[in-house]
């Protein structure tokens, strides 16, 4: 078996039961890492002398059988948003070059409690503000698939650190779909938890109020358990998972506007093979989805704006162009109109339990309505980089702006990804379900 392409869990399970040994994966992992001609544009940095120190540990525990979880001995990659102490963690940004937190995040700090291996940090966009993964003014990731495409943002290094088998998974963060485009584009899971579920200290901002770290990997189990580490609670129990007699609601309408075929035809095919599987299935379009979609102007980049205002304009010419003129939209928005915008959202989220969503398991899209586009395309034309920026994040907005957990999931069509989105708070119950896709799309 290829263990560096197994699963997080697969590789838990062999440690547990003395087939795998954490130093050995570790190294195998570095190596791979250091070895694969793309490493300095997937990882911005690796962390060998931690990740060695925490294999040795994790060696150590199975030996005695006092494993912390397991995942215990299982290395995985980090985005460079999330602080890790000691080690530079620059977001992606030229702004924030040579910054180095004093202390890990909340959330690397438990993962790390619970036995994880830190391998290193990945690259990503520009303080974590696009959807496509380029990012000229550090690195851009190549596309597990073709090096040629983009490879989807802006957790874009984690995600392709996992695809090409140089991590058993990663840690992402995901404001308006950059945990579900990379993981889409790349043929993995992508699972972004609730807003607040996970605690965000020690996490590079970009939006508070919508930014949550999430993971993604090989498998729903992966994240799963992942998800549990994060949140100091149990990991939901996925034996048997089943879509029968599920309750599943497709979201017609935006979801599908300038949508290109192939990501259509996946969803269809997902679903056809969802309804064999006895899930029953309801379509429904609704104004709720276009409303909240129209508010997105108003609520995302006033708030990223605001926060890095003052850095920004200090030095705008360590920005590339297109995410600069992103954060700058946001001074145009006024104050009220910012207010009043939320106050339209917390309407909207009420009205979608309400009328859409409340009696169902989950609600279905295409995780991103078009495929990888071209990077050279995207690189010369300003114009089209805008326009595929706001279609790739457009379907996984939806989620961010209702505030509900979302998970993608392969369809077996490449760089296409269908979305389930749950209900706020309920992401265990989620997860579930998602198992019970993955289970049914397998066959």
């Amino acid at each position: 078996m290829d263990w560096l392409r197994a699963s997080a869990m697969q590789q838990g399970r062999a440690i547990m039961a003395g087939i795998l040994d954490p130093i050995d994966q570790t190294e195998a992992y570095l190596a791979a890492a250091k070895g694969h001609p793309d490493c300095t544009r997937i990882y911005a940095r690796l962390t060998p002398a931690r990740a060695r120190s925490e294999a040795v540990a994790a060696h150590d525990r199975a030996r005695q059988e006092r494993r912390h979880s397991l995942l215990d001995g299982v290395a995985i990659s980090w985005k460079d948003n999330i602080d890790s102490g000691g080690t530079p963690t620059e977001a992606g940004s030229r702004l924030l070059e040579g910054r180095v937190p004093r202390k890990d995040a909340i959330v690397l700090a438990r993962l790390a409690r619970r036995g994880t291996v830190c391998l290193g940090k990945t690259h990503l966009t520009e303080l974590a503000f696009s959807g496509l993964g380029l990012n000229p003014m550090t690195a851009t990731p190549p596309n597990a698939l073709d090096p040629d495409l983009a490879p989807g943002g802006s957790s874009s290094g984690a995600a392709v650190s996992v695809a090409l088998g140089l991590a058993a998974a990663a840690i992402g963060s995901d404001t308006g779909g950059s945990i579900r485009v990379p993981a889409a584009w790349n043929g993995l899971v992508g699972f972004k938890p609730t807003p607040g579920a996970v605690p965000e200290k020690g996490v590079v901002p970009l939006c508070r109020k919508f930014d949550v770290t999430g993971p993604i990997a090989r498998s729903v189990e992966d994240c799963a358990e992942i998800f549990a580490l994060m949140t100091d609670q149990p990991a939901p129990d996925l034996t048997d998972a089943s879509i029968s007699g599920r309750r599943l609601l497709v979201l017609e309408g935006a979801p599908f506007d300038g949508a290109e075929t192939a990501p259509v035809t996946a969803f269809a095919d997902a679903l056809d093979r969802l309804g064999r599987a006895g899930a029953h299935i309801t379509h429904v379009a609704t104004e709720w989805t276009d409303r909240a979609l129209a508010l997105s102007p108003v609520l995302f980049a006033p708030e990223a704006y605001g926060i890095w205002r003052a850095q920004i304009e200090d030095a705008p010419e360590l920005m590339w162009t297109p995410v600069l003129e992103r954060f700058r939209g946001g001074a145009d928005i006024s104050a009220m109109d910012y207010v009043a915008g939320w106050e339209s959202l917390t309407r909207i989220r009420r009205k979608w339990v309400k009328e859409i969503a409340g009696g169902f398991d989950a609600v279905l899209i295409p995780t991103v309505p078009i495929l990888p586009p071209r990077v050279e395309r995207l690189m010369n034309d300003q114009a089209e980089f805008v326009r595929a920026n706001l279609l790739a994040l457009r379907n996984t907005r939806i989620g961010n702006l209702l505030g509900l957990p979302a998970v993608t999931l392969p369809t077996g069509h490449p760089a296409c990804g269908i979305s389930l989105m749950g209900h706020a708070g309920r992401d265990r119950h989620l997860l579930c379900v998602a198992a019970g896709v993955e289970a049914a799309l397998a066959v």
